[in-house]
């Protein structure tokens, strides 16, 4: 209890099982200074924490039971790390001295989680547990933020730790913690491609989302006329009603008027996006031979896909910061024609959406529902899409204000429980928000068949 209030934490997701009445009971007894709320099950607390995580800046918190309870949280914390969300996740075990002896819900968490979370451990001694929190809200909020899950067994949160030991990093409390600079030669190296470029495209993940790069992005794009591109994740890099917004490439969005501003492109420049095969058309646009300039704070990301010019493995704050100061400070630098660009795609998408849109027949089209919440929306609403058959409709169209207006899920490990539980978190991370007004929860038809009165 101690530890996450020290490292700030304000709300846990989660619900009981046997092995975890050591942890409720405190909850009960101390009293800390978060909330608890329990969830329907744990695929619903992991989503939660994600989504908490997204809007807070702060990592998300979510627990579960032993054996099932550990498998159902998995999926949720399987998206957050490949999403670059840090979320702790932590499931009650039996107790150590059970192990091997056949107790119900023995499960080897570690193995379970190992390769699939940033880091993971068992908390097999209370002595050791002050140290691993703090070991997990390091690996979770430094480099390329990701999920870590940590195994506490029931005879553990019953022993004593030592109070000297209750002690918290407060740069962990936030993330990106601890960014990295960029190398100051690599952005004189990007600066002279931008130099000979003349038709240049950035494409944005989640990476400046995540890292609040919003501001940055903006500076560089103006003072290039750069238009910019996002995934589906990277929405709200950029506001989607700039003049130099393209929206949304690849296949789960994309449209073939923004497809065709990457595929003229003579510089494609990734900024906090891994260019895999939905963003790329299966690496098919931008097309082999295109010049690449790579951002990421995660070094295996760069080069994966492309062969790259430029590398910049940075925060992407920091290096879109850099990269427009030493910009703005060379002289005769070209303009990309972005604003032109953008607005070529934006009148191509918005010619084959509007007759669609307007059409009355029965079943009604998913372009009529969009365009009659664009139009009652208020600017701030955030749309919280499925990952299933929403995201394609929604992302190329839907014009979103910057930093999130748009949250679909990246359906690497979404389920339909997600955008429910996504909205939840969000209006707990944004009380004074009118819910009535401004969140917006949708789904695939069958899917609501996940929820039961």
């Amino acid at each position: 209890m101690r530890m996450l209030e020290l490292y700030g934490v304000r709300h846990v997701f989660g619900l009981c099982g046997d092995t975890t009445l050591p942890f409720y009971d405190a909850v009960a007894r101390l009293r800390p200074g978060f909330n608890h709320l329990l969830t329907r099950d744990e695929r619903h607390a992991a989503y939660m924490a994600d989504g908490y995580a997204r809007v807070t800046g702060r990592p998300g918190v979510c627990e579960g039971p032993s054996g099932g309870g550990a498998t159902y949280i998995l999926p949720g914390v399987v998206e957050a790390n490949e999403s670059s969300v840090p979320i702790l996740a932590f499931n009650s075990d039996v107790s150590t001295t059970s192990r091997g002896r056949y107790p119900l819900t023995e499960l080897d968490q570690p193995a379970m989680f190992r390769p699939l979370t940033k880091w993971c451990a068992s908390l097999d001694s209370a002595a050791r547990l002050p140290a691993m929190l703090r070991q997990a809200f390091r690996v979770m909020t430094t480099g390329r933020p990701g999920a870590v899950h940590l195994a506490l067994p029931f005879d553990t949160q019953k022993a004593e730790v030592d109070e000297a030991e209750l002690w918290a990093d407060p740069a962990h409390q936030i993330f990106p913690a601890e960014r990295a600079a960029p190398d100051p030669a690599a952005i004189a190296a990007a600066v002279d491609l931008l130099a000979r470029a003349r038709r240049a495209v950035a494409i944005c993940g989640g990476g400046p989302v995540l890292s609040g790069a919003e501001a940055a992005l903006a500076r560089l794009a103006r003072a290039l006329d750069l238009p910019v591109a996002t995934t589906v994740s990277g929405q709200g890099a950029l506001a989607e009603t700039d003049s130099l917004a393209v929206g949304v490439v690849g296949t789960n969005g994309g449209v073939p008027a923004t497809r065709a501003v990457v595929e003229e492109a003579d510089l494609v420049i990734f900024i906090g996006c891994r260019a895999g095969s939905v963003t790329t058309e299966r690496w098919r646009s931008p097309p082999k031979g295109t010049a690449i300039l790579h951002i990421d704070s995660d070094p295996l990301v760069i080069g994966a896909n492309y062969p790259t010019e430029v590398a910049i493995c940075a925060d992407a704050r920091l290096a879109l910061a850099a990269l427009a100061d030493a910009v703005e400070a060379r002289e005769g630098m070209p303009g990309q024609g972005g604003a032109a660009r953008a607005a070529a795609a934006w009148a191509a998408k918005l010619a084959d959406f509007a007759p669609r849109a307007a059409a009355s027949a029965a079943p009604i089209r998913p372009e009529a529902v969009i365009a009659a919440l664009m139009r009652l929306l208020p600017e701030d609403a955030t749309v919280v899409a499925d990952p299933g058959t929403p995201c394609p409709y929604f992302s190329p169209i839907t014009a979103g204000p910057a930093r999130g207006g748009i949250s679909s899920p990246t359906a690497r490990m979404g389920r339909w429980a997600m955008p429910l539980a996504r909205r939840l978190a969000r209006r707990l991370a944004d009380p004074s928000a009118r819910p009535w007004r401004r969140w917006v929860t949708v789904r695939s038809g069958f899917a609501w068949a996940n929820w039961r009165r």
